[in-house]
């Protein structure tokens, strides 16, 4: 779970990869207890099916895992899924509702529908603890991450005028040029480039002349559809 926070804050943004961690339930009939007792593998499935309630199969938890990496709900990223309700495998028809979910709360989680974001604990979200276990991991395995990297964009909005404040700036200067062109160092007046004074026709014909009608006659024919007909 550290690793998954950890592995969330620094690649999710600058590489758009989900980290989430789960706990499917206990999975007891399994090689993990390979080394216990003959006594405790005999019991201990039984205690977590029929006291605890947090007994799951070995088919239930690859569902659950891969409701977690097929389901578009669990795509949130640096979270920790659970399931609410009892497991599905041992609890017998009774256990289950006409929607195919489990009924009661408690154990090990519910079916497909149950699933939801669990609370984290304090030690999970320790900061430093986090970044100790990163990097020590990190020196053990000889692992190669990726350079984390955050983009950032400017607001739609500050583009947009970023853009008419450049056009209306450069007009300005165009019509300053045209006008009073100004002198030289050495007294001969400025000469308007072909490029410039292209710019100028073009702004005068174009800018102020084709879209500044267009502009004002698409403005009067939706006032008068809104508004109506202004009396003289």
């Amino acid at each position: 779970m550290m690793m998954s926070n950890f592995l969330h804050s620094k690649f999710n943004k600058s590489h758009g990869i989900t980290f989430s961690s789960i706990y499917p339930g206990c999975i007891a009939e399994t090689p993990l207890f390979r080394e216990k007792r003959a006594w405790f593998r005999k019991y201990f499935p039984i205690f977590m099916k029929y006291i605890t309630g947090g007994y799951v199969g070995v088919d239930e938890a690859g569902q659950r895992l891969f409701q977690v990496a097929h389901d578009p709900r669990c795509s949130k990223s640096g979270v920790y899924w659970s399931w609410n309700g009892g497991p599905r495998e041992g609890r017998g028809a009774a256990a289950l509702e006409k929607s195919g979910q489990i009924s009661g709360g408690g154990g090990a989680g519910g079916g497909w529908d149950s699933i939801y974001v669990n609370d984290q604990s304090d030690k999970v979200n320790n900061l430093e603890l986090c970044v100790e276990l990163f990097q020590t991991a990190t020196q053990i395995t000889d692992a190669q991450w990726p350079e984390a990297k955050t983009f950032t964009s400017p607001c739609p909005t500050l583009k947009v005028i970023t853009a008419i404040s450049t056009n209306m700036i450069a007009r300005e200067e165009l019509k300053r040029m045209a006008d009073r062109p100004g002198f030289n160092e050495d007294g001969t007046a400025v000469k308007l480039t072909k490029r410039k004074k292209a710019a100028l026709v073009a702004d005068k014909v174009i800018v102020q002349g084709v879209l500044g009608n267009t502009v004002g006659r698409v403005g009067k024919i939706a006032g008068r559809l809104i508004l109506g007909r202004i009396p003289e």
